[in-house]
């Protein structure tokens, strides 16, 4: 099986990089090497290498700076995956593209289902939320289809730029400053770690299985929970030597260009069910990674 991988160099893209079922051919592509926001460039890809499956781990992620920058957020998030989707129609392979539970407002207090209509409150968002319309509309998102639509939520990993790395260094910091860290506690969802976000994309191509999806790990949290969690397991794991006292606030407290859903809790009973993996709770998930971390 031939896959071409965009995003390479992220945070997902190297988890996935290191995880590489036997008898997959991967086609691995960094942000130097295909240009996300370049549609005929990622048409081109596509028609040169004739994957059965594109995986776009690739994307905009700068939530806040997405605002200022609407344009480009929109050629990556949605003019890529288009552009794929397009592509495989006349190559005939199949797209998993990773999307976010940023496609939602936040407003209800339960679990996100599959088949809830998309409510994005920024650019960020809205250029997700975009590049699924499109692939539904090109590819089918239904049984029939050729489209794996795989939304996430709050992704870190012991590489790249996340919540978990910046925390283990503030963490650092304002314990030996003797000073407190004061972290979101009214936006509520779940921490998905890399390495279970990449066993659950390979299943995907794996099992063949397609349509709309929903993967984070198991439990629930805010910020501020994720936050102590971090603290108190990576002293354990002797990664840090003291945690900082974490302070709860509300989000009015800590403004933000771009608003943030205040739930996104998303359902993933049925993905789970369909590729056969056992949901993991965060902070066993959390507990993995941090033990990945380099000091």
């Amino acid at each position: 099986m031939k896959i071409l991988l965009t995003g390479a160099g992220g945070q997902l893209g190297q988890a996935l990089c290191a995880s590489v079922p036997p008898g997959v051919e991967l086609i691995a592509t960094t942000r130097q090497e295909l240009d996300l926001s370049d549609a005929s460039a990622c048409r081109s890809v596509v028609h040169h290498h004739r994957p059965d499956w594109v995986l776009n781990a690739g994307a905009y992620t700068a939530v806040d700076k997405a605002e200022s920058e609407p344009e480009l957020a929109q050629a990556v998030n949605a003019g890529a995956p288009r552009a794929f989707a397009e592509a495989l129609v006349e190559t005939g392979g199949c797209l998993l593209q990773v999307s976010t539970d940023f496609v939602f407002n936040g407003s209800q207090g339960h679990p996100y289902q599959l088949d809830q209509p998309r409510k994005p409150l920024g650019i960020y968002g809205s250029s997700k939320a975009a590049g699924e319309e499109a692939v539904e509309a090109i590819l089918g998102c239904g049984a029939e289809g050729a489209a794996t639509i795989l939304r996430t939520s709050w992704v870190y990993g012991p590489v790249g730029r996340n919540f978990l790395l910046t925390m283990l260094r503030l963490h650092s910091l304002r314990a030996d400053a003797g000073e407190p860290l004061s972290v979101v506690a009214d936006q509520v969802g779940c921490p998905t770690s890399t390495l279970g976000l990449a066993e659950a994309c390979w299943a995907v191509t794996q099992r063949h299985v397609v349509g709309m999806h929903h993967w984070s790990d198991a439990g629930v949290a805010s910020w501020y929970d994720f936050a102590v969690a971090i603290g108190e397991l990576a002293v354990a794991c002797g990664l840090i030597a003291k945690a900082a006292e974490v302070l709860p606030i509300s989000t009015s407290e800590y403004p933000t260009t771009a608003q943030r859903p205040a739930y996104s809790l998303l359902a993933c009973s049925a993905t789970r069910l369909q590729l056969q993996l056992h949901p993991q709770h965060w902070r066993c998930a959390l507990k993995e990674v941090i033990r990945n971390v380099e000091p």
